[in-house]
């Protein structure tokens, strides 16, 4: 047997030796075995290296979670270049900021995403399911354990996203590792997550490198129905979600936790009275809350959580794995004591290589610490336990976390002072860490400026990920500072909600539009009773979507996909696509009338 370097495709490789008519991954509509995979792979691969992609280069991959993702993603490692995963939601100006940032050579990806992008043809390879209906010469295997796999874009405080350099040692690691999550060969892992999103990695790459199976989730957005039924569909044992999703689910009682065996919890403070509750309601379930940036790949510590852990305190994040290591420091980088809480640096063999073209970013994050080696400053506060496991107790700066997203606020304000009508803008998170979290923009307008919020908003939303759209907005004649002539973001996170007051107009509501404006109402938090009212317009976002879009399943008996859901985001037009589902639902043969 060939000896297996660290690098993805041989991890991949050695189990299409081992086991080539074993199940590597299913979208539903395509089934691939580790030998199918490796050939399709290979095939496109050949074909890349024909258009001059070897390493060095970097190529862009905007597709769908699906089996041909997979396919793709293989298939750039083993020609020796660098996947950028694009995110089908951004808009096209942040694609195309991307792949200029990246210098990306090619895209690859599905027809209409591809045409939506505006790239030009001639930097673009559209996918099949099993690669590409064009053929190459000879199969080649660039991949090495040193170079970078994957370029992921996180939120940057100038306003320009940075990207982060995973290379394949580190990727390699965090899948292979004994002492991480536990996976087997008769697993079957969801990956659910979006593609650039860096949870992705471990969900579809750790099942591939051990054995396993991936089942892919296809729907663009799926609700929590959607996902269940996909696990019950898929067989899936293992999974991982935010914890914002977490919550949700939590407070449902969702049956997803009774169908897995093995549930990873992260992104953001885990609340102790919803993991106490799923484990007292499920005791069989093996849930593990985990943490992690991309900057150290994916997830840097884990802990099985134990009803104890539930009782009070924060729920612990755990101890490092798969090569990581974790220092608790304080100013002047000196360990500080036990159970006192300092900053967590993070370091060992899983961290990136640092940021592209960003050298000063690079020296400032990452630094060789005396008698430690490299590490990265993580910019979390954490204490460790007696028992050696670390809390999470904050940040040192204004990074923030919403629904499991990385922001930096500084972004979304540099994005606002572009507009000619903003004089001033700061953005805060107000009810951080709670399910209704909301990223609040604070705005002073330009003198004589008469422009709408929601212009504002519309406008940002051309340009901007949609998770780095304030769903709140308040307008300000002046922005509050300290003593020290600082913007006050405390007193703006904590001071009431703008949206709160906020009334719609009275309108007639039909009966189905009732129905939805009182979903709304639950979600929002406050009335609402105008049919022309817009979800997102009102402090919506995705993941009180998916509550909406569960309490309709419940009260009505039919579903709105998330995609439709968002895609009709007006009282109304919910309706009109609710009564379409009654009236389908009505007329099947059989079907008990209303």
């Amino acid at each position: 047997m060939t000896p297996v370097r660290p690098t993805l495709p041989a991890l991949v490789a050695r189990q299409a030796e081992q086991h080539p008519t074993a199940l590597a991954l299913t979208d539903g509509a395509t089934y691939l075995t580790y030998r199918e995979l490796l050939d399709a792979s290979g095939r496109l691969a050949a074909v890349l290296a024909s258009r001059g992609v070897g390493p060095g280069s970097a190529v862009g991959l905007l597709c769908a979670r699906s089996a041909r993702f997979a396919v793709a993603q293989l298939a750039v490692w083993r020609a020796g270049a660098l996947v950028v995963p694009l995110d089908p939601a951004y808009p096209r100006p942040r694609i195309a900021e991307m792949t200029e940032d990246a210098d990306v050579r090619l895209v690859l990806g599905d027809k209409a995403l591809l045409a939506d992008a505006g790239l030009p043809a001639e930097r673009t390879l559209v996918l099949t399911e099993r690669g590409t209906e064009e053929t190459g010469g000879a199969v080649p295997d660039a991949a090495e354990p040193d170079a970078p796999a994957l370029l992921y874009y996180t939120s940057g405080s100038t306003g320009r996203p940075k990207g982060v350099l995973v290379p394949h040692r580190a990727v390699a690691d965090l899948v292979t590792a004994p002492d991480g999550l536990p996976l087997f060969p008769r697993d079957r892992v969801l990956f659910h997550s979006t593609p650039s999103f860096d949870a992705a990695t471990f969900e579809l790459w750790a099942p591939l490198a051990r054995g396993a199976a991936v089942a892919v989730s296809p729907a663009e957005r799926p609700s929590a129905e959607e996902l269940v039924r996909d696990i019950e569909r898929f067989g899936a044992t293992t999974a991982f979600i935010t914890t914002a999703l977490f919550h949700h689910l939590a407070a449902k009682q969702s049956r997803i936790f009774g169908v897995l065996r093995t549930l990873a919890v992260g992104g953001e403070a885990l609340a102790p009275e919803y993991a106490g509750a799923v484990l007292r309601a499920f005791p069989w379930l093996e849930l593990y809350n985990v943490y992690g940036p991309t900057e150290a790949t994916t997830f840097t510590t884990a802990h099985r959580i134990a009803p104890a852990d539930c009782e009070g305190g924060p729920v612990p994040i755990g101890r490092p794995f798969g090569g990581a290591s974790a220092l608790v420091l304080d100013e002047r980088l000196a360990p500080v004591e036990p159970g006192t809480v300092g900053e967590l640096w993070i370091g060992g063999g899983r961290l990136a290589q640092g940021y592209l073209d960003r050298p000063e970013l690079t020296d400032e994050r990452f630094r060789d610490l005396p008698g430690s080696g490299r590490a990265y400053r993580s910019g979390d506060l954490v204490r460790q336990r007696p028992d050696g496991a670390l809390e999470f107790h904050g940040r040192t700066d204004d990074q923030v976390k919403v629904r499991g997203f990385r922001i930096e606020p500084g972004e979304v304000e540099q994005a606002l002072l572009r507009f000619a009508e903003v004089a001033e803008a700061a953005v805060v998170v107000r009810r951080a860490g709670q399910p209704d979290a909301a990223l609040t923009a604070c705005v002073v307008l330009a003198e004589g400026a008469g422009v709408a919020v929601e212009t504002l908003r519309t406008r940002l939303a051309e340009r901007l990920p949609a998770h780095l759209v304030p769903t709140a907005w308040a307008v300000l004649a002046e922005l509050p500072l300290t003593g020290s002539g600082k913007v006050d973001r405390r007193s703006l996170a904590t001071a009431p909600d703008p949206s709160a007051d906020r009334t719609t107009a009275e309108a007639e509501l039909t009966p189905i539009q009732q129905v939805v404006a009182e979903a709304w109402s639950r979600a929002l938090e406050r009335p609402i009773t105008d049919p022309a009212a817009d979800f997102l317009a009102e402090g919506g976002h995705s993941l009180l979507a998916m509550w909406v879009v569960d309490d309709l399943r419940e009260d009505l008996g039919v579903e709105l996909s998330l995609a439709d859901f968002l895609g009709h985001p007006t009282v109304a037009g919910q309706a009109e696509l609710l009564e379409r589902a009654l009236r389908a639902a009505d007329d099947t043969p059989g079907a008990p009338q209303r």
